[in-house]
């Protein structure tokens, strides 16, 4: 029988020794001693090497019947088969005998933060270590009165990468358990579980009571002594976390990394008390503020190379026979085939005969690519210019980040919406390309909102959102291209695409936000685009090359406009399929696709 238990009536779920609130020094030593694959790197901060690489959403699952599907965006679990998993997990917490037990909050505004319990075995206390940095500390939010009484979670994740879900497809489970607010990890090691698995929460939560979450990085930025707040929508690789700490107008600080939410009053709040970034690529050059983070000692660290000194080296891919020979038993540890790993470090297997030009390993062949998808936790605290996340101004610019590439690549480099309704079909639309986040899969995707987080059926964010639009009338909606016009990274060596670049992105919000840009009507697609013919506009122009900001101009250099035409006629009619198959009212979709 399916059991209902609040994590607020029933604050100690298992009978076992919990250990509270250990401080980050305590967790260390734990993660060190009880957390396989952990290592402490030249920075003095630890590097744990996990054996999922990404989060898994196919192993994800709300507690519900399967007549109930159609209602979430996820897979579902009948109750009955869901509560078996949730009593295999009590059992080996309690023959664990200890648990390490984390008090903290989703925000940090006395009154809107949702306090949350997170319940780790010993063997993910790196996890536990990374969560606690997420999350606000009670002294941050809770008046001095409150801080005496004991601490009432609503929230609750139980995380257990020592258990295996034999039964279970990849013998892992993600059960989401909505009735009681509660998500529990069953064999994954992954920390993006954790996270996600309270943040799905909230989602759940501001949407019942009539407000939205955004998967969405958020900085302040000074204009001509004004300041306003920026927020940055984006599936993990797109660029969200670049564009967040990167810097526009006089003054930018650093808000929120991840998530923030809209509440039906217009009021903005943020999520997490520090930045989840992914590494691959790092250089301190281009992305100081996240570089410095990642190597400073109060960082938590997963799945970035380490070089035989301890330091990182964040743009690793091929592994030869003897970096796989030194990482062997790390490797076999985290999942690799051990009869695999021996051919590849003997040289009876080559690179070549596994790993395509993407750099794509075959099954069972992983190991030899090093994963793209490194991580870092950084303390807000120690981000450079950070700023108060207790004082949000203003909501003022909301974009979104489509990473394109490919050969209909033809996302201009920065687009203006013209209505809450076009806004809204773009954002239920969230296209992109898949990143190494998505794992081995490349190619488009459309993620409604950037947020696989939301566990309700998606049309309910674009109705949402234009409501909220309607209490935010001056509120300018955009959406960047973070990748490429015309092509991917090989047909940028061979003068057949152009890359868009962390400079060129820069360029054109800085423009965009100080209101310096001529636009003008998109032909193809009724938003609004840069005129590149516009003399107002030569400053960018200057910056950002003209086919980036109308990709049109790159097809007819290049004789491809027969190819254009085709793809705008492709793009047009499996948006409206996608809005259509989401239920999207019709208003949506005409602003879309005309």
């Amino acid at each position: 029988m399916y059991r209902r238990h609040l994590p607020s009536e029933n604050l100690k779920p298992y009978n076992v020794k919990y250990i509270e609130n250990p401080s980050q020094k305590e967790i260390r030593e734990i993660a060190l001693k009880h957390t396989p694959a952990t290592f402490v790197t030249a920075y003095g901060n630890i590097n744990k090497i996990t054996r999922n690489k990404a989060r898994m959403a196919k192993y994800t699952y709300i507690i519900a019947p399967e007549s109930e599907k159609s209602k979430y965006s996820h897979n579902v679990i009948d109750p009955e088969k869901a509560q078996k998993l949730l009593d295999m997990q009590k059992e080996f917490i309690e023959k664990e005998g200890e648990i390490i037990e984390i008090h903290g909050y989703l925000g940090v505004e006395y009154g809107y933060a949702v306090p949350c319990q997170a319940l780790y075995t010993k063997e993910a206390a790196n996890v536990a270590g990374m969560q606690q940095i997420l999350l606000f500390p009670r002294e941050m939010v809770e008046p001095p009165e409150e801080l005496k009484k004991p601490f009432k979670p609503l929230f609750r994740i139980v995380f257990t990468p020592g258990l295996i879900a034999e039964d279970m497809p990849g013998k892992q489970a993600m059960v989401v358990d909505l009735d009681n607010w509660t998500t529990h990890v069953i064999r994954a090691d992954y920390f993006g579980e954790s996270k996600k698995g309270l943040l799905r929460m909230l989602n759940e939560y501001v949407y019942q009571k009539g407000g939205l979450v955004f998967h969405a990085g958020a900085k302040i930025v000074e204009i001509e002594g004004k300041r306003v707040l920026l927020a940055v929508l984006g599936l993990s690789g797109t660029g969200k976390t670049t564009t967040t700490f990167s810097k526009q107008g006089e003054i930018t600080q650093p808000l929120q990394d991840d998530m923030i939410v809209i509440w039906p009053n217009g009021k903005v709040t943020v999520t997490e008390n520090g930045c989840f970034a992914k590494t691959f690529g790092l250089k301190k050059e281009s992305e100081p503020v996240i570089y410095n983070g990642t190597i400073h000692p109060d960082a938590w660290v997963e799945n970035v190379y380490m070089n035989e000194d301890g330091t990182f080296d964040f743009s690793k891919t091929l592994l030869t026979p003897e970096e796989v020979r030194k990482w062997r038993d790390v490797l076999i540890e985290t999942g690799a085939d051990p009869e695999n790993v021996d051919a590849y470090i003997s040289g009876r297997v080559k690179a070549e005969d596994v790993v395509n030009e993407y750099l794509v390993p075959q099954d069972g062949w992983d190991f030899v690519v090093w994963t793209q998808n490194g991580r870092s936790i950084i303390p807000l605290s120690i981000i450079e210019n950070a700023g108060d996340p207790r004082d949000v101004p203003p909501l003022k610019f909301m974009g979104i980040l489509n990473r394109d590439e490919g050969r209909d690549a033809i996302t201009p480099g920065i687009v203006r919406f013209t209505s809450p309704e076009q806004a809204a079909g773009y954002f239920m639309l969230g296209e992109t390309s898949k990143t190494s986040a998505a794992g081995k899969e490349r190619g488009k995707t459309r993620s409604p909102f950037t947020q696989p987080f939301f566990p309700r059926e998606h049309r309910l964010q674009a109705e949402r959102f234009a409501e909220l639009l309607k209490i935010l009338p001056e509120l300018t909606v955009w959406m960047m291209n973070t990748g490429y016009v015309g092509g991917d990274e090989l047909d940028e060596k061979k003068g057949a695409a152009i890359k868009v670049k962390i400079p060129h992105s820069s360029a054109m919000l800085e423009a965009m936000l100080k209101g310096e840009v001529k636009w003008k009507r998109d032909p193809d697609f009724g938003y609004e685009i840069p005129d590149p013919d516009a003399p107002e506009n030569a400053s960018l122009l200057e910056k950002v090359p003209a086919e980036i900001l109308e990709p049109r101009r790159f097809y007819e250099k290049q004789g491809r406009m027969n190819e254009y035409t085709e793809i705008v006629r492709k793009l047009k009619e499996e948006r409206r399929k996608f809005l259509e198959s989401h239920r999207v009212p019709p208003e949506i979709i005409k602003a879309v696709v005309g």
